[in-house]
């Protein structure tokens, strides 16, 4: 497992009680480490080296004491007469040294520590001596105590340890004068070694070692093994060496698993030729023991300490980020899109307020994710509505196509059906030719509504009828209706005032309005929509689209307006076609009210106001039934231009029958040449066609023959755009849009040829 890895899965509380648990660890050994250290130092260096330097100065004080004794006890003996006689005896009187020798070996029994006497003349000789042991060399006794006997025979005492054979003696040599006034020493000697020792021990409670030359020669102590004696040896060695600094570590050393703390020291004065000393040894192990004991109390309390420390530590730990796991918690919710899991608030501090701003902060995502939610509904229709603009932008260039297309046609036929009925016919076929021509009507009819819904207008209100804004929306939805078996009855008051609106926007309105009410009764073959319209007052004007259908709750009554509000499936609606409704009545200065219950059908009410302008952009031409002369066009001369043969044929004709001379072209370079050769009284010129178009062929004519611009009439079967309108507008120019009649044809030659 990676360190990142493992980093993650450790919780919040290890990743706390993990570093406070090794802190309170470490800190429980170091504290122990310094208190065994210390006790240790404590008891090395208080209790058992006082008691050790208080054994030492025992031990010296005890070598005092004993040669005070022995001073004390032999002064007196030397100054029996026997001993002033010994002193005057003759070295080379054998009876007479008989006789003290004889003297001190009953004086050491009498006293029965001395093991030994030497009487030594003032020239140094032997005189007399006594000697309790056998093992004990003479010899080398005297050799040994040279020192303190020169120094009796000096007139003075002499007191000195010394070692005979590896056995340590206290000798005191006096000086004994004789009556003639010389001098001899009288020497003792008692044997120290285990007596010393044993006495030491029990005077300090301490053992002891005596060593002479760096081997143990007495030994009052509780080991006895001969092994130890070197470890011993080498201890003595090193702490009497005086070129080196002792440390605390030097006066250790552990027998048998007990640790002692030792001192060493050297005494015997006048024998510096052997190497007379003592180790001293007192044991610390029942102190360590019990500092062991409370090392491991310490312990046992350390680690109740640490668990019940981790206990505390965890559950503060446990309280403190018991809001962060319902943070976590609450957190995950809402990732999950569930804004009800609130962090509860049980506390004023920090986590407290952490909870507080999460909360708000739940509630502030809550109402961006549903604002954000309604914008994502709000972009998706208005991207379903983009893309029905654009399928309607394109069936209205589709359709407007189309009609270009029709308008030609339906120009032919109209125009020939109304020809046909000038000639003498049978009664049953101008009848024929009657429904041709209300057809071909029908069709213009048709055409020209769906023109008018599909192409773009620009916002432009003018005085029109509602009427004939109601009866193109119901022309443009008649086949829908009924295919949908709905009866659609029209009551429009025919003297309804005029009113000031946008026709296009208008038509619109009441598209949306029939439509939706078709949608309703789908399905039911007794739908029936009632169209009416009436003057409600002098000042406006109403119009009422009521239907049979189910009618709409009271709850969906009150949202009707409000925008991508819908009742239909998803795709089948996008909620705007009322809203749209509402911001052009309400634009309009008029009102829409809706009315409806379950059950009853739904009825909408427009309300627009009237206007009292006059119809003055309304162009009509009243056309008689027959011409008044057909011969009006005698003497003049027409040039048409169109690419339809159709046309120019049916125009030849309508226009030969009163008398003109018609010549034609099918495109503008033909007509610009028959223009250049021939005088003209008027030009009928189509204003699309291939190659040169209208327009340009009346720049060329306006630049050739200004007089004869003057007199041309535009025919076109396209939609008139803003642009043409502005063109046609600012030169004073008829144009006929396709079909048309051969009465509205022959009422705009006239007012060309024969202007007012």
């Amino acid at each position: 497992m990676s360190i990142p890895s493992l980093r993650a899965r450790i919780s919040f509380q290890a990743k706390i009680l993990i570093p406070v648990i090794t802190v309170m660890i470490l800190l429980i050994a170091i504290t122990m480490w310094l208190v065994g250290r210390r006790i240790t130092t404590q008891i090395e260096t208080d209790a058992v080296s006082q008691k050790l330097e208080t054994a030492n100065k025992v031990f010296k004080n005890l070598q005092i004491v004993h040669a005070t004794n022995l001073v004390s006890r032999y002064r007196t003996v030397i100054n029996e007469p026997r001993f002033r006689a010994a002193s005057q005896i003759d070295p080379g009187s054998t009876g007479a040294l008989k006789t003290v020798d004889g003297f001190l070996k009953e004086l050491i029994q009498d006293d029965g520590d001395a093991k030994i006497a030497v009487l030594t003349s003032e020239s140094g000789g032997h005189l007399a001596s006594a000697n309790l042991d056998s093992k004990l060399e003479l010899a080398e006794f005297e050799a040994s105590s040279l020192p303190i006997i020169r120094q009796a025979l000096d007139g003075h005492i002499g007191v000195d340890t010394i070692r005979v054979d590896s056995r340590l003696f206290e000798v005191i040599s006096l000086p004994v004068r004789g009556n003639g006034g010389s001098i001899c020493a009288a020497t003792f000697g008692v044997e120290i070694g285990e007596t010393l020792a044993r006495e030491i021990k029990d005077l300090t409670s301490n053992d002891i070692l005596l060593l002479v030359d760096n081997q143990v020669v007495a030994n009052a102590s509780s080991f006895k093994k001969a092994e130890l004696y070197p470890e011993l040896t080498a201890k003595f060695i090193n702490l009497t060496a005086k070129e080196r600094i002792q440390s605390s570590k030097d006066k250790e050393i552990i027998l048998g698993r007990e640790h002692f703390l030792c001192k060493a020291g050297q005494f015997g004065a006048a024998s510096q030729h052997g190497k007379l000393g003592y180790l001293l040894l007192s044991s610390y192990e029942h102190s360590l023991g019990e500092l062991q004991v409370t090392q491991r109390m310490l312990l046992a309390v350390s680690f109740f300490g640490i668990v019940l420390s981790a206990g505390i530590v965890w559950l503060i730990i446990r309280t403190v980020t018991q809001p962060l796991r319902q943070l976590r918690a609450s957190a995950e919710a809402v990732g999950h899109g569930d804004f009800s899991k609130f962090v509860e608030v049980n506390s004023k501090d920090e986590c407290g307020e952490l909870a507080a701003v999460f909360n708000q902060m739940i509630e502030r995502v809550k109402t961006s994710r549903e604002q954000l939610e309604k914008t994502v509904d709000t972009l998706k229709s208005t991207q379903n509505q983009l893309i029905q603009s654009e399928k309607l932008s394109g069936i209205g260039e589709f359709v407007a196509g189309v009609a270009h297309e029709l308008n030609n046609p339906l120009t032919s036929v109209m125009g020939f059906a109304e020809i046909l009925q000038q000639s003498d016919l049978p009664e049953q076929h101008r009848r024929f030719l009657d429904l041709i021509f209300k057809s071909a009507k029908r069709c213009q009819k048709i055409v020209q509504s769906l023109l008018s819904f599909a192409r773009k207008h620009l916002p432009e209100r003018k005085v029109v009828s509602v009427n004939e804004v109601v009866e193109s929306a119901i022309e443009i939805v008649q086949y829908q209706l009924r295919t949908s078996n709905i009866e659609v009855v029209p009551e429009l008051e025919p003297n309804l005032p005029a009113t000031m609106v946008d026709p296009h926007q208008m038509q619109q309105v009441f598209l949306n309005l029939i439509n939706n009410a078709r949608q309703a009764m789908e399905g039911r073959r007794d739908g029936r929509i009632r169209i009416s319209t009436q003057a409600a007052s002098k000042e406006r004007v109403r119009i009422i689209i009521e239907d049979n259908g189910p009618g709409i709750s009271p709850e969906n009554l009150k949202k009707l307006f409000v925008p991508f509000f819908t009742t239909k499936e998803v795709g089948k609606g996008t909620g705007l076609g009322l809203s749209l409704c509402y911001g052009i009545i309400t634009e309009h200065g008029g009102t829409i009210t809706p009315e409806s219950k379950l059950g009853e059908g739904a009825k909408f009410i427009v309300d627009l106001p009237v206007t009292q302008e006059a119809v003055a952009k309304v162009e009509k031409v009243a056309v008689p039934a027959q011409p008044q002369s057909t011969k009006e066009g005698l003497g003049k001369r027409v040039l048409v231009v169109d690419d339809e043969d159709t046309i120019l044929q049916m125009i030849r004709e309508a226009l030969t029958l009163n008398g003109y001379q018609v010549d034609v072209a099918r495109d503008g370079e033909t007509a610009l040449r028959r223009m250049g050769q021939n005088h003209y009284d008027l030009t009928l010129c189509d204003w699309k066609m291939p190659g040169l178009n209208g327009e340009q062929v009346y720049e060329r004519i306006n630049t050739s023959n200004p007089e004869l611009s003057r007199r041309m009439i535009f025919i076109t079967g396209d939609v008139v755009n803003e642009k043409t309108q502005e063109f046609l507008k600012a030169r004073n120019k008829i144009c006929l849009s396709k079909p048309f009649t051969l009465s509205e044809f022959r009422a705009a030659i006239s007012r060309v040829l024969n202007p007012a």
